[in-house]
């Protein structure tokens, strides 16, 4: 795992001077914090920060790479889990290796395959390869968008990188506030529209997407995408094809020449996850595995059960821990902690977030990293499983719109009057989710109950998925931690999108049939336990602190929130305790505390960004 950053003129030659692309890389040193890399040229400059994992010699980079009269170099952020299987063709077609690196392997296989080395990977990537005979830039990113990359265009210059930040740090690359940003930050957010960026004129390659950038500009293609097919299989046979191809995404992911660990809730996916590791681990004669949980000062004490969380981790932990043998690390996260951690949450993401539930992430991450350089996690399974409650909320399948981001009236009413009476944030989002919806291909053969949960699922696949890769991503590079996400395997994911929704929902239970797959891999408490989402603090102190850290704030008529948001409305907040937004802000737990929260990460993100706001 890495981070790149680099720009690319090809009108004409590039300042000889390095500051410019040593300040971008420097701002990456969080996710690379192993090694630093710079590549130069005329009309090229790369640079690169690494996280090694695998085969530290031979994996540096930028790499270049001289084929015939030509040369290649690569800038590559990922891991990718076929790299035997493409080096073995590539051998077989007369390449030879320096190392075992999938840098080198990528670099190879675009040699041989052009741009469709995109469509051999299997994997978690973003990258870029300069073709200096052509004067041709690549650039690529994964099926789902787990690895990131941003860009944007200034004086005939592409400028890339990692994350926001560096890109920020190009010589007049201005931060700028426009209507589509204040949309996406208040309507959509912390989801993001495909593509997109809250800040005007940068921009995302969107997931599954590579460009090509040459004298004629920069033009993207689309290499995947989900197939809507008739599901012919028999239930035995998905049964055995979803646990093949499960367990087939686990395995290739838990090969690494450094610490790895599992994230380990007690929930459904993750305790498959620690199952597979641990079977793995007893086969190979390997220790047990090191797996790792979160919580927070007194939660148990103060959990309030609800229909969005009903119940705590700690017990099922256990249950795992024991049934596994498992070496087991309980994470246990303060108050003040987790609040002090907000303003490098929201640096890590470059903009506003889910407020705690990211900093406690981060704050996870950060613990895990003093150990393992690599975490497996569960996220996913809900998205490709329908384990959501909005698969099943009928307020939430009626509600016309994006079901994790309902309180759009009270998102409204949140901005300040000036920008609220020249901007409709549900029109906007609106039209965002009829574009996506319209995306969705239904087939004659399915059921009425399938054609609508394919609508749903794709949704989710494509917005609320993404936020969470997002901010796993951000979180635990940010660390230095490489975060793996066996359950996007693409291949398994488009598997399960033809499944149909009576069996995918067997026994009429959210992820039932993946229930039903691993029912004897796992204990039957676990098995069967409701879903639960990530944790968030119970604790009454947290609420006072946040609510504290934002009437702070609020003295101050000054305070650069309310060029942007209604303070009347916040200090209605404030007085009722959170109570004055009903629904969560986004998802299941951003509400009270959480939403108190995020407005004191608006805060401080209008201060240490200090966007231009134009509308």
């Amino acid at each position: 795992m890495c981070g790149i950053v680099g720009f690319c003129n090809l009108k004409r030659k590039l300042d000889t001077n390095n500051y410019t692309i040593e300040k971008m890389t420097s701002l990456l040193n969080n996710r690379g914090p192993d090694e630093k890399g710079f590549f130069y040229n005329d009309n090229i400059h790369l640079g690169h920060r690494r996280l090694t994992i695998i085969d530290a010699e031979n994996g540096k980079q930028p790499m270049t790479k001289t084929f015939g009269e030509n040369t290649y170099t690569i800038c590559y952020n990922g891991q990718i889990y076929n790299t035997n299987e493409i080096k073995k063709e590539l051998i077989d077609n007369g390449f030879s290796f320096n190392g075992y690196s999938d840098t080198e392997v990528i670099l190879n296989g675009f040699i041989y395959y052009g741009y469709d080395i995109v469509k051999k990977l299997n994997g978690i990537f973003s990258f870029v390869i300069w073709n200096n005979n052509k004067k041709e830039l690549f650039l690529a990113r994964d099926h789902f968008g787990i690895k990131p990359l941003y860009y944007s265009i200034f004086n005939d210059t592409l400028i890339f990188a990692s994350e926001i930040k560096s890109i920020l740090a190009y010589p007049r690359i201005a931060p700028i506030l426009n209507d589509v940003g204040i949309c996406e930050l208040f309507g959509i957010g912390p989801a993001h529209t495909p593509g997109l960026s809250i800040f005007k004129n940068i921009f995302e390659v969107k997931p599954a997407h590579f460009g090509i950038y040459n004298i004629d500009g920069l033009k993207f293609y689309k290499y995947w995408q989900l197939i809507s097919l008739p599901h012919t299989d028999s239930f035995e046979t998905t049964c055995e094809t979803v646990n093949h191809l499960l367990g087939d995404a686990i395995s290739r992911q838990l090969v690494s020449d450094v610490s790895l660990c599992d994230m380990l809730s007690g929930g459904l996916d993750s305790s498959i996850i620690t199952a597979y590791t641990s079977n793995y681990c007893k086969k190979n004669g390997l220790p047990p595995v090191e797996t790792y949980s979160v919580d927070y000062v007194d939660n148990d004490k103060n959990f309030v059960k609800s229909d969005f969380q009903p119940n705590s981790d700690n017990y099922y932990i256990n249950i795992m821990v024991n049934a596994f043998k498992t070496n087991h690390h309980k994470i246990v996260i303060d108050t003040p902690e987790l609040a002090e951690a907000l303003e490098d949450a929201m640096i890590a993401r470059d903009f506003p977030g889910m407020a705690d539930v990211d900093s406690s992430m981060l704050l996870f991450c950060k613990n895990i990293k003093k150990n393992a350089s690599v975490a497996i996690s569960g996220e996913c399974s809900d998205e490709i499983f329908g384990g959501y409650p909005w698969f099943f909320r009928e307020d939430a399948l009626n509600s016309n719109t994006f079901p994790w981001s309902i309180a759009l009236k009270e998102r409204q009413e949140l901005l300040n009057k000036d920008i609220s009476n020249k901007l409709n944030l549900v029109d906007y989002v609106d039209s965002r989710y009829k574009d996506s919806i319209n995306e969705v291909t239904i087939l004659d053969c399915d059921t009425k109950e399938t054609a609508e949960k394919r609508k749903i699922s794709y949704l989710t696949l494509n917005w609320f998925m993404q936020t969470l890769l997002d901010r796993s991503d951000r979180m635990s590079m940010y660390n230095g931690l490489e975060l793996r996400v066996p359950f996007c395997d693409y291949r398994l994911v488009q598997y399960m999108w033809n499944v149909p929704w009576e069996i995918k929902a067997l026994n009429g239970r959210e992820k039932g049939l993946l229930r039903y797959i691993v029912k004897d891999l796992l204990p039957d408490e676990i098995v069967n336990r409701k879903k639960s989402p990530y944790p968030k603090t119970h604790n009454p102190n947290y609420l006072a602190l946040v609510k504290n850290m934002l009437s702070k704030i609020m003295e101050n008529k000054e305070a650069p929130i309310n060029n942007l948001l209604d303070r009347k409305y916040i200090i209605d907040i404030l007085n009722t305790n959170g109570e004055a937004f009903k629904r969560p802000w986004f998802g299941q737990l951003m509400q009270g505390p959480q939403l108190m929260a995020y407005l004191c990460q608006v805060n401080m993100w209008l201060e240490r960004y200090q966007p231009k706001i134009e509308i």
